[in-house]
């Protein structure tokens, strides 16, 4: 039987912690994923990792806060959208119409 690890964490006069890299990572943790806490009859509080729910993409989270993290860190890289982009851009799809909120067809699901 595995041995069961015991940490700890403080909280700060806010009321708040940190959660411990060890449990971050027994809990496959990232940065503004949920937690849940589960108080037990007996007293004990257990704590799970909140599953994403269906339609979600947890890619495209982790994209999103990797695009954030690069703007607030790399400020620098950042360029204002000109007319000539634009122009380029619209070049580039002609007079494509896209609907997102219709779902793709099953060939272009794959």
């Amino acid at each position: 039987m595995p041995a069961t690890l015991e940490i700890e964490s403080k909280l700060t006069d806010r009321y708040q912690t940190t959660v411990p890299e060890t449990v971050r990572r027994a809990l496959r943790l990232g940065k503004r994923d949920k937690i849940r806490y589960t108080i037990r009859p007996n007293g004990e509080v257990a704590l799970t990792r909140v599953e994403t729910p269906d339609g979600e993409d947890p890619v495209l989270g982790r994209f999103l806060e990797f695009l954030e993290s690069d703007m607030v860190n790399h400020s620098e890289r950042l360029h204002p959208v000109d007319a000539g982009l634009v122009q380029r851009l619209q070049a580039l799809v002609g007079d494509i119409d896209v609907d997102f909120a219709s779902a793709l067809p099953a060939d272009d699901e794959a």
